[in-house]
C-alpha cells in the first residue's frame, strides 16, 4: 500500500507557467530515525509517488550531494535518468524536464526562477552556505550562463530553522544578500521547522535521526 506524501506548494511560485515546483513535507508512517542514507532510502518510494502527482514523475531527478559547501552544479545538458552531483550545494539549469532536487532538515532550499530566459536555480543553505553566500553565488552564476537578470528573478525561501530553536536567523541573511544581489521578488515562507515536528523533520530538534524534507523545481 502506497504512503501518501503530503506536498507544499507556495503561492508565489504557483502563477509561473513555465515551472513546476514542491516541498514535500513529513510522510506519516515511515520510520527516519535512522542515518541519512538509510533515511532518504525509506523515503523514496513516497517522494517518486509525489512526482508522478504533479506530473514530472517521468522526468529525471537531478540532485545535490550537499556536503555544506557553495559549489554550483551547471546542467547545460540533457541527462535521461536520476542523478546526483557530487560536491555540490546548488544546481542551475536551463533545460526543459528536468527536477532539481534538495534535501533538507532545518536549511533552507532555495526556489529560483528567471521566467524570461528562462532558467532555474535550487540551492541547499544552511548556517555554513548562508556564510558563503551561496545563494547570491547561484544567480551570478545564473547570470554567467544564462544571461540571468537578478532584477528579473522570483526567489522562494522553504520552511527551515529559526530562533529561538537555532542560535542565528540564516533566512534573514539569506534575504539580506539575495538583496543586495540585485533580486526585488524575494517570498520567505516565514515558517520554522523545529516548531512543528509532526508536519517537518528538524535535524536539530530530532538530534540528527530524522528525514528529509523534498525540495523539487523544474522547467515544463
Amino acid at each position: 500500500m502506497s504512503v501518501h506524501a503530503p506536498a507544499e506548494f507556495f503561492p508565489a511560485l504557483n502563477g509561473i507557467e513555465i515551472c513546476r515546483h514542491a516541498f514535500i513535507e513529513r510522510i506519516r508512517g515511515i520510520d527516519v530515525s535512522a542515518d541519512k542514507a538509510e533515511a532518504l532510502k525509506r523515503l523514496d518510494a513516497a517522494h517518486r509517488e509525489l512526482r508522478h502527482e504533479i506530473g514530472i514523475g517521468d522526468w529525471p531527478l537531478i540532485a545535490a550531494q550537499q556536503v555544506h559547501a557553495d559549489k554550483i552544479a551547471i546542467i547545460d545538458r540533457s541527462i535521461d535518468r536520476d542523478t546526483e552531483f557530487a560536491g555540490c550545494d546548488g544546481l542551475i539549469t536551463n533545460r526543459k524536464r528536468i527536477a532539481l532536487g534538495i534535501h533538507v532538515a532545518d536549511c533552507a532550499a532555495v526556489y529560483i526562477i528567471d521566467p524570461k530566459t528562462p532558467a532555474i536555480g535550487l540551492v541547499h543553505s544552511g548556517k555554513k552556505g548562508t556564510e558563503l553566500a551561496i545563494a547570491s553565488k547561484a544567480i551570478e552564476k545564473m547570470g554567467e550562463q544564462f544571461g540571468s537578470n537578478p532584477a528579473d528573478l522570483i526567489v522562494q525561501l522553504s520552511p527551515c530553522i529559526r530562533p529561538p530553536h537555532y542560535e542565528i536567523d540564516f533566512a534573514a541573511e539569506i534575504v539580506e544578500q539575495l538583496r543586495t544581489a540585485g533580486v526585488k521578488q524575494i517570498h520567505d515562507s516565514g515558517v520554522c521547522t523545529a516548531c512543528d515536528i509532526d508536519r517537518y523533520y528538524s535535524y536539530r530538534a530530532e538530534k540528527g535521526k530524522t528525514g528529509r524534507m523534498l525540495a523539487l523545481l523544474g522547467l515544463v
